[in-house]
């Protein structure tokens, strides 16, 4: 494999993963089958009527554990079949086996994926050295450009700034999905590399931002793109009062959907299926939502979309 070619985008280029990316849930059938052609209709929304410009499929919010390799692969299949060159499409291969993530990074390479979302290995604890081994091992095994994805309290082991600094050499290591808590991390090693920093926290969208990241991963974006991606707008635009002002707005829809008692797979589900959009039920082991979540879920998003429909004309 070659090893000399950056993935780095380019000055003024679009960025690599997109700017609002969707972390985009994989919709089931009533009996729980795969639903490639309902993620074609939501993929077409989220891009086309959402205006985002990036999906990561079979992340976190996608059930990627109980998605089977063939499930992974038609999922992307369908996907970036339906929306072209419209978004940067991201696969999520990272698993707690090395050989195995190859195996799903090469797959995805072949199906057409722009992008490769590589969590670190959980359960096993691995140390920091290991850690490194393992990603940068993923990130050889093909020719796309590779966003790390920090999420210790699901992983049980954080990337520390010493190891992003390592990976930040690596020619194809080019962003960060940033779920770590840790803003004095993301900061110090935002000041000392070139990786892309994307929020994987809805809540810390425009603080990361802020401290030069450079777009969002966002689970709240299932339900409500433009709302999402209008705060981005506003700072971009410099009005960076009205993107706080954006982002707050968004800050009860962001509690309800990843702050309840469930996984953000479950909440967005129940919104998608009351908004009568492709979503279907959960896999176990999550359980589909109760009435009283879905209540006070769909409560949040309608006070959203009527503040945000009053502030943000189109």
């Amino acid at each position: 494999m070659d090893t000399a070619a950056s993935p780095v985008a380019a000055p003024g280029a679009p960025p690599l993963f997109g700017r609002t990316a969707v972390a985009m849930i994989t919709p089931f059938t009533p009996d729980g089958a795969l639903d490639p052609v309902g993620a074609q209709r939501l993929a077409t929304y989220l891009v086309d009527d959402g205006g985002c410009d990036g999906l990561v499929l079979s992340g976190t919010t996608g059930e990627s554990p109980t998605t089977s390799d063939a499930e992974k692969e038609t999922l992307l299949r369908a996907v970036v079949e339906a929306v072209g060159d419209r978004a940067r499409v991201t696969a999520g291969v990272g698993t707690s086996d090395t050989r195995h993530s190859v195996t799903l990074a090469r797959s995805a390479e072949r199906a057409g994926a722009q992008g490769l979302l590589v969590v670190t290995p959980y359960y096993s604890r691995p140390t920091q050295e290991s850690v490194a081994h393992h990603l940068s091992t993923v990130a050889d095994a093909t020719g796309l450009p590779v966003m790390l994805y920090d999420i210790p309290a699901r992983t049980g082991t954080a990337q520390t700034a010493q190891t992003l600094l390592r990976l930040s050499d690596h020619p194809r290591i080019a962003a960060v999905k940033d779920c770590g808590y840790d803003l004095l991390k993301s900061a110090k090693v935002l000041a000392a590399t070139g990786l892309a920093y994307y929020a994987g926290c809805d809540e810390q969208i425009l603080p990361l931002r802020a401290i030069g990241g450079t777009g969002c991963v966002t689970t709240t974006g299932n339900v409500a793109p433009r709302a999402v991606r209008s705060v981005q707008d506003a700072y971009d635009a410099g009005a960076t009062g009205e993107a706080a002002r954006r982002h707050l707005e968004l800050v009860p829809l962001f509690e309800a959907v990843t702050g309840s008692e469930a996984p953000g797979a479950v909440t967005v589900k129940a919104l998608l299926n009351h908004l009568e959009l492709p979503a279907g039920p959960v896999r176990g082991p999550l359980l589909d939502a109760g009435p009283q979540l879905t209540t006070r879920l769909t409560e949040a998003l309608w006070r959203t979309r009527v503040r945000s429909a009053a502030a943000v004309p189109g």
